[in-house]
């Protein structure tokens, strides 16, 4: 059995929203929240483009919106 693997482990995130909020979730962590204000782009998307995100290595990655946080 090795020790090391070089696969990069995947951080399993949860997105929602409410209240003119952004709340995000990563597994065994404390929920984190920002207002929508941060994020013009987001505050104005509909529920579908809210939607259609991925998580990258260097945040989310809100992919109809081209924005990345």
């Amino acid at each position: 059995m090795p020790l090391f693997t070089s696969r990069k482990q995947e951080k399993k995130v949860k997105v929602t929203f409410g209240n003119g909020l952004l709340f995000v979730e990563r597994e065994g962590s404390k929920q984190q929240v920002f207002p929508l204000e941060f994020f013009p782009k987001l505050a104005n998307a509909t529920e579908e483009e809210r939607n259609d995100w991925v998580q990258t290595d260097k945040g989310i990655y809100f992919k109809q919106l081209d924005l990345l946080i």
